[in-house]
């Protein structure tokens, strides 16, 4: 809904189904009023939110538009239709059209160090289009807002301890990125410090923006850019990563997910693309490491999209191993990078893997292609590599219900809390998640309920009954086989992959609990055997007198 003003500037109001009750929420850093003449769009949960008025983009009676199909590689899908539905719609009340769930009774406080953290800021709901339209633009507020009422619902928010987000600071923001690149979007013009970027930097910046069909502003057709809010959520989402992994890696938490936007593992050195403008994650993984002094970080990749900017960003550095999971069909898929055979360089070759899964969606990868990677690649080398922190790039776009241009693939949600699960064991279990792709709403809610359950330690919904019975396709198969060749020269504990026939992911498993024991066996007896030669030796011999005492 918009409401006339001045000189024909409209300023929009929007009110989020399922948005949280009043006071569960941080409340967001103080930004500047908007000067006159630059358009603002108020995010959802905005604290000047108007009752009843409707999301942004919003059809009759709430219902977002439909969605439309992409080009490949365009990395541009429409908000989908209704998905909204299941995630935010429980507990409002139609009138007020604000949730109405009473806040559960907080659990009793946990010792130090055994809690699971949840970072969020409401601050990063304000980076949005001037244009308001979720159809254009699919990575938009109500992806971090459902998550968060997801949370809420479920109970599991007050399972968690809260972490208060902050904005990171730009000599931060260069632990990864150029000044050029942090001063370009880590400011606004209304900043305190009248940082303006193209003043600073000239009109060499001006190419980094252009105007989007929909009238907005944006660095490509898909990586919108508000310039007054833009800035401050990035680095909220940056400082959020921070706070959540340092708590962490200092022992006063246990694990953490850190609920964010706007993604980060696409940003590299002096680049903004695929809705990422500054990477959380590596920034993270360089602060731990140079400010903490964790010398061991493991990042795993679990987004559909290869993380060019986190592979950039620790190349030739052997104290971060960064494994990467992604649709890959021999770069026909954005971004185009992450091959098999990109494995590092100088001290850091080999501490780059790749599990780049080629064959298009014939036939989808899913659950037993994902457990596999785990089982031959990702487990083994990552106990070898034996972490002090791990840190996971969480984009859900692999899981069933995204279209192919944006996925395509049939992971299932509660895989994902399997996946985390394994990880767990690693490090002490000092594991964080961070946000990064995936618009199906539901899919990215179910993802999330799965992988927060996994940190809590609840018991986790089992996978179908068939999946450890069923074997990977033969692409999956091809494509693991080529990763285990690759990599087997850097790190001796690759398994080998299960055949596409015959040998089921269980079978596997029991053939490699089997092979342990006989080893185990072996090499009892190879210690055991001298020992026995030498006493049927002695037995036959006299013994020696002892000497009088």
């Amino acid at each position: 809904m918009a409401s006339a003003g001045s000189e024909g500037q409209a300023e929009f109001l929007c009110d989020f189904p399922g948005a949280a009750p009043a006071g569960s929420l941080p409340e967001p850093e103080p930004e500047p009023e908007p000067a006159q003449g630059v358009r603002t769009v108020l995010a959802a949960g905005d604290a000047r939110l108007s009752p009843g008025a409707t999301v942004l983009g919003a059809g009759p009676g709430g219902d977002l538009p439909s969605s439309s199909p992409l080009e490949p590689g365009v990395h541009q899908q429409p908000f989908p239709e209704r998905q909204h539905t299941r995630a935010l719609s429980a507990g409002v009340d139609p009138r007020h059209r604000v949730p109405i769930l009473p806040r559960p009774a907080v659990d009793q406080p946990l010792q130090p160090g055994s809690a699971t953290g949840i970072a969020y800021d409401p601050l990063m709901l304000k980076h949005q289009c001037v244009c308001g339209s979720s159809t254009t633009h699919p990575e938009h507020a109500g992806r971090i807002q459902s998550i968060w009422s997801r949370l809420q619902e479920t109970g599991l928010l007050n399972k968690c301890e809260r972490i208060q987000g902050r904005k990171a600071s730009l000599e931060e923001i260069q632990l990864v990125h150029s000044a050029h690149h942090s001063l370009l979007y880590g400011t606004n013009p209304l900043e305190g410090q009248k940082l303006d970027p193209r003043t600073l930097l000239g009109d060499a910046s001006q190419k980094f923006f252009s105007s989007l069909p929909c009238g907005g502003l944006g660095v490509d057709s898909d990586t919108i850019w508000n310039e007054l809010h833009s800035s401050g959520a990035a680095r909220m989402a940056v400082g959020c990563v921070i706070e959540l992994a340092s708590k962490v890696a200092s022992g006063e938490l246990k694990n953490g997910f850190a609920v964010v936007r706007p993604p980060g593992h696409h940003a590299e050195e002096s680049t903004a693309m695929g809705f990422c403008f500054f990477n959380s994650v590596a920034i993270t993984a360089k602060y731990l490491r140079d400010q903490l002094n964790i010398s061991k970080i493991l990042i795993v990749d679990l987004d559909v999209h290869h993380g060019n900017g986190t592979q950039q960003a620790f190349y030739a550095d052997p104290s971060i191993l960064y494994i990467s999971l992604h649709r890959y069909d021999e770069g026909n898929f954005f971004p185009g990078s992450g091959a098999p055979n990109e494995v590092g360089t100088g001290l850091g070759e080999g501490y780059n893997i790749n599990i780049a899964w080629t064959g298009g969606l014939d036939p989808p990868m899913g659950d037993i292609e994902y457990l596999e990677a785990f089982r031959t690649v990702v487990t083994p080398v990552a106990k070898e590599f034996d972490p002090d922190m791990v840190l996971v790039s969480a984009g859900f776009d692999a899981v069933e219900g995204h279209a192919p241009p944006l996925g395509g693939y049939k992971v299932t949600a509660k895989c994902f809390g399997h996946l985390t699960k394994q990880l767990m064991a690693l490090a002490d279990g000092h594991v964080v998640l961070a946000l990064e792709g995936g618009h199906d709403l539901t899919a990215i809610c179910d993802a999330s309920e799965a992988c927060v359950n996994a940190l809590l330690g609840n018991e986790l919904e089992p996978l179908a009954e068939d999946t450890r019975h069923q074997t990977p396709n033969t692409n999956a198969v091809l494509s693991l086989q080529k990763i285990t060749e690759i990599q087997s020269k850097y790190w001796k504990s690759v398994r080998t992959v299960a055949r596409p026939r015959g040998c089921a992911l269980a079978g596997a498993q029991l053939q490699e609990e089997t092979d342990t024991v006989s080893a185990l066996a072996s090499l009892t007896v190879d210690v055991e055997q001298p020992f026995a030669q030498e006493d049927s030796r002695i037995a036959g011999e006299p013994m020696e007198e002892e000497p009088a005492l």
